[in-house]
């Protein structure tokens, strides 16, 4: 096809759909540009499904301020919408005393954060609620939820078409070049020309800035495993240990699915490729030993291999710290997300509503 558009979004994950409807809703014509067979097929489908409350980034960062917006915002849509999603809220543990610093710590974080309703819970509260998890102590947060994140990203999709937006799938973006006030990009689908673009390729999202050269980024492909697990008896809430300071994850955890299904991880490994997504087995004794520094005795028959994502982190390994999303309009009326990893569904509608309101 040969089009012309007022925005062309690269990326059709959750990202991309929510900047697509955001801009439709603005009587933009937009065309959604994604690359494989599906929409939501890369790091959209292959994370844990949970809306974030906040917790655990810089105050008046990105992540943390797009974070909370971002999750009043998702429970919004998806009752609005009738997106499956489920409050069932989150335990972060103290597994003795030596952990309950660390645990205040992300507490005054939480609050200067404004993250809403977390509080620093006694033991007793978390026997009350989960009998079967040691804990000296917790922070609570009853806004933390999941939600099927396959079906938000396609309620958005087709919010967006309600609204106008041309959405296509094997339209791989190969050159993006400018020609006077417009953007031209080579697609597998056609040429396109485009006012502005909004680049929302996660990880690929550093290849798609090069293309317009916009050189200035480095995604790096993290990748995180997960253990199907079954327990002698139910868990009603998620559960995480306390983060490592420096860590680049937030430590193997549980998480339910809408079905009430109890998943363990992600772990985190640096990898050298973006596509790798072969199985693991053989991170079962890890998984195990996280298990049990969770939730005491567990089986290794109560653990079944699940699947990996890949997170599209800024974070080089040799980097001490997390880095911040990037929003940032490099070129004129080119605007660059790079590095959307987590919270990033969570925060994906408030992202679209920042992308929009740069390019009103």
């Amino acid at each position: 096809m040969d089009a012309e558009v007022d925005v062309a979004v690269v990326g059709g994950g959750v990202v991309g759909c929510a900047v697509a409807s955001a801009l439709a809703r603005a009587n933009r014509s937009v065309l959604l540009l994604e690359g494989g067979p599906r929409l939501g097929d890369g790091v959209t489908s292959r994370n844990s499904g949970v809306i974030h409350s906040g917790l655990y980034y810089p105050p008046q960062s990105l992540k943390a301020r797009a974070c909370v917006r971002g999750n009043a915002l998702l429970y919004e849509w998806a009752a609005a919408r009738g997106v499956p999603h489920a409050r069932p809220g989150k335990l972060v543990i103290a597994r003795d005393a030596a952990d309950v610093p660390d645990l205040e710590a992300l507490e005054a974080n939480a609050r200067a954060s404004e993250a809403p309703g977390v509080e620093l819970v006694p033991a007793a509260f978390v026997r009350a609620r989960e009998p079967d998890v040691p804990a000296a102590a917790a922070l609570w947060c009853p806004r933390t939820g999941i939600v099927d994140a396959v079906e938000l990203t396609r309620s958005l999709a087709a919010d967006a078409t309600e609204h106008g937006a041309l959405v296509l799938t094997q339209a791989r973006v190969r050159a993006i070049a400018r020609r006077g006030p417009a953007y031209e990009l080579d697609t597998a689908r056609g040429p396109v020309r485009a006012e502005r673009v909004v680049n929302a390729a996660g990880l690929h999202a550093d290849e798609v800035a090069a293309l317009a050269g916009v050189n200035r980024y480095q995604v790096h492909p993290w990748r995180g495993d997960y253990f199907r697990f079954t327990p002698s008896t139910p868990y009603r809430h998620l559960v995480y240990p306390v983060r490592r300071r420096g860590a680049p994850g937030l430590g193997v955890h549980l998480t339910l699915d809408l079905a009430g299904r109890c998943r363990l991880g992600p772990d985190v490994e640096h990898v050298a490729r973006k596509d790798d997504y072969s199985p693991r087995e053989d991170k079962l004794p890890a998984f195990l030993a996280a298990a049990r520094a969770l939730f005491g005795e567990v089986r290794a028959d109560q653990l079944a291999y699940d699947g990996c994502g890949i997170r599209p982190k800024l974070r080089a390994p040799s980097d001490p710290d997390e880095k911040d999303f990037v929003l940032s309009e490099d070129l004129p009326g080119f605007v660059n997300l790079v590095g959307i990893e987590s919270p990033g569904l969570t925060a994906a509608l408030a992202l679209a509503e920042r992308v929009a309101a740069l390019l009103a």
